[in-house]
């Protein structure tokens, strides 16, 4: 086994890993099919073509109808998405993978085509000025629906009854997706929160309703099998805006997870240019690490040596990679043998069937043939 850091096994109270490298959840919009479930030939293929990773954190599932915002993205509330996504786990584990499943609300970066002319879900009703992809192509978005109290108690169950259908499913465990610019995000932030109840205002409030959905997925499932993802430098893109109190809510949040014993949290380093912004954080592992007294993953744009060199420096426990796990379902035997990586084809990220999705070849394909 590579002496690297990367490909070292990885042992926590909650997680026990062959390796360090972690398929980042993306979205793939593979699940072009009336009931928006997965299908063992292509999400069960996709997935375990992959599973030599220690761990896989699936695309993001839609919790509800409600909680949609993109074409055929497969969901996690209905029975033939459950029976769906078995055969997914199976197929992970009996390569001797681990899969968590990502559960997602996109709140408003959504549009009223996904909710038969209803307006999307928010804290507030401030349009993120941003595009949804429908079923008819990018469409703007618009000012969304401030969400009520029942509204808000229905989503928190919505995530509860996701979790519960996750376990049913078979997943090793779950994420919450407070990433992003989604629904959690859009209540973090008081640029897109200005409720005045107790959802808003205060950073304690804003951060209420993300603990309200964990602390009810815990009375369905061991919180030691619970992750969540946050990008808490996320600024110009999915309609977030930082402010002066962004980083201070994240904090927050962060240091209040220690009280809890989950899995892991997941961060994200800026998706954009933040070192003019004096109020944002330019290396959020290094940042956030001091902060968190338990797992720690990172992302974004990472690659075999910035991957080992965080594990190094103590910033970050394991590494997780998005685009480079397109195109090398091998990825870690790559590391492992410092291979030259396939290049992914953009143009297929998201379009329906195998053709860039389960068609990439491993290395030792290419070899024999």
């Amino acid at each position: 086994m590579s002496k690297q850091a990367l490909l070292q096994p990885y042992q926590s109270n909650n997680l026990d890993l062959k390796n360090r490298v972690v398929m980042a959840p993306m979205t793939r919009s593979r699940a072009n099919n009336p009931e928006k479930k997965p299908t063992e030939d292509l999400q069960g293929l996709y997935y375990q073509q992959r599973a030599s990773a220690g761990l896989i954190i699936s695309e993001g599932s839609q919790v509800s109808e409600e909680a949609v915002g993109y074409i055929n993205t497969p969901g996690i509330h209905s029975k033939e998405q459950v029976e769906g996504w078995k055969l997914v786990t199976d197929k992970v584990h009996n390569e001797g993978g681990k899969i968590f499943i990502q559960l997602w609300h996109v709140g408003r970066m959504s549009h009223p085509d996904f909710h038969n002319g209803d307006l999307p879900l928010a804290p507030s009703p401030i349009n993120p000025n941003a595009q949804s992809y429908t079923p008819e192509g990018f469409k703007d978005t618009v000012a969304p629906k401030e969400m009520t109290k029942e509204d808000i108690l229905r989503t928190i169950n919505d995530f509860k009854q996701a979790a519960k259908n996750a376990m049913e499913a078979g997943f090793d465990g779950v994420e919450i997706h407070s990433s992003n610019g989604y629904l959690f995000h859009q209540f973090f932030n008081a640029t897109s929160n200005t409720r005045i109840d107790e959802y808003g205002g205060s950073i304690e409030n804003r951060a209420r309703f993300f603990f309200e959905v964990l602390d009810a997925i815990k009375e369905v499932m061991p919180e030691q099998k619970i992750g969540a993802r946050f990008n808490p430098s996320l600024n110009g893109v999915f309609g977030m805006t930082m402010d002066e109190e962004t980083i201070p809510t994240f904090e927050y949040i962060i240091k209040k997870l220690n009280d809890y014993d989950l899995a892991y949290i997941h961060l994200s380093e800026p998706f954009t240019d933040v070192s003019d912004i004096s109020y944002a954080v330019t290396e959020i592992a290094k940042h956030f690490r001091p902060l968190y007294n338990g797992t720690l993953i990172i992302n974004s744009n990472f690659d075999q040596e910035k991957g080992n060199q965080v594990i190094e420096n103590g910033d970050a426990d394991l590494v997780a990679y998005g685009k480079p796990f397109i195109s090398n379902p091998d990825l870690v035997e790559r590391f492992a043998n410092n291979l030259e990586l396939t290049e992914w084809n953009q143009d297929t990220f998201y379009t329906p069937g195998k053709e860039g999705y389960t068609d990439y070849p491993k290395i030792s394909k290419l070899a024999a043939s």
